[in-house]
């Protein structure tokens, strides 16, 4: 074959491929978040309401925020394979810390906020450190540093304790027209992470770790490191979101753990597109998971929906969407390249 007729045959194959390219997960969240919007804006119409009152888009955003905190930290870590069951219960501690801490006094927010972020961080640490260095399961390492912390409040706190001052009540309560300031925190802070995932060393690893982490430590990964990075990240992501939820109470809570933060945000980011068995997703996608929640949370309250029948679409919901993304193979190209092209030289030297 001449070397024109191998260019041609290649350029062929080339525009084939492309041609052929599937929808990536996160056009298809997007797609499914504007197709809801539609949906659930017509059903509350018909019932006399309107769903994008300003009243309505704000407590949209607002649930929008509080979940989008969790599930951005939530997905560092299972794009590790990884996972964090403890973040219900960080919040909640840290909603109290952050609280007592403050203790009304204007003087002390920045201590409360340095505080509260130093022990999240602390049980991101212990997480992380229990999962790379004892080599336990992420599902009971989490679940038990989280029933530690459980236990600690339980004990602890009897009920809600402290006082933020007014000045950072603001952060929960402030807006711009219908937009939360919070949401717009929780959107610098999901622009962090994907800035990191896709623009850092540390975010190349984190595919990596998840991918396949043999072949990452082969490749010079420092697989322990970037695990507990991540659950470092997850676990600062939760503190932020136990702050919001003082700022907006006025005071720290408890009982917020009973709220279900913790497998609504692995709905998120499994919703969004990122694989439980790690390696694959984005952060851009997880924010449409939450969006994608807060919506039907938002049109349910509207439409007076039963608490059961609501949980029942919902799981139906993410059932279907993660259906969808196994039997697709959706976003191939999400697998970081250098990677790949390592993995293949790792088996190229194996059979040599």
């Amino acid at each position: 074959m001449t070397a024109g007729a191998t260019t041609r045959a290649t350029a062929g194959r080339t525009a084939g491929t492309a041609h052929r390219r599937h929808v990536g997960s996160t056009e298809i969240v997007y797609l499914a978040l504007a197709g809801i919007l539609v949906v659930a804006g017509v059903l509350v119409a018909v019932r006399g309401g309107n769903l994008f009152a300003q009243g309505n888009v704000s407590y949209m955003l607002t649930q929008t925020s509080l979940l989008g905190f969790v599930a951005v930290g939530q997905t560092l870590v299972i794009l590790c394979r990884s996972l964090d069951l403890s973040v219900g219960y960080v919040v909640a501690l840290c909603s109290l810390i952050g609280a007592t801490t403050m203790a009304g006094d204007p003087a002390r927010v920045w201590l409360g906020v340095v505080a509260a972020l130093a022990v999240a961080a602390g049980v991101g640490l212990v997480n992380g450190l229990v999962i790379s260095g004892l080599n336990v399961n992420p599902f009971i390492a989490t679940l038990g540093t989280g029933l530690i912390v459980k236990g600690f409040l339980d004990t602890r706190f009897k009920g809600p304790e402290g006082e933020v001052p007014f000045a950072f009540q603001t952060f929960g309560y402030t807006r711009l027209g219908p937009v939360p300031v919070s949401t717009i925190v929780m959107l610098l802070v999901a622009a962090a992470a994907f800035v990191l995932l896709t623009r850092t060393r540390a975010g190349y690893h984190m595919f990596a770790v998840g991918g396949n982490l043999d072949v990452a430590r082969l490749s010079g990964v420092r697989t322990s490191r970037t695990l507990v990075l991540a659950h470092v990240l997850c676990s600062l992501c939760a503190g932020i979101a136990g702050l919001l939820i003082a700022a907006r109470f006025g005071t720290g809570n408890a009982l917020v753990y009973s709220y279900g933060l913790d497998l609504d945000s692995i709905a998120a980011v499994v919703l969004g597109g990122t694989l439980l068995f790690g390696g694959r997703g984005s952060v851009v996608g997880t924010v449409g998971g939450v969006a994608i929640l807060a919506v039907l949370d938002t049109a349910f309250n509207v439409l007076d929906v039963n608490p059961f029948f609501k949980d029942v679409l919902r799981g139906v919901i993410i059932i279907a969407a993660v259906a969808l993304y196994a039997r697709r193979q959706i976003d191939p190209a999400s697998r970081r390249v250098r990677f790949g092209a390592k993995a293949s030289a790792a088996r190229g030297g194996d059979v040599a």
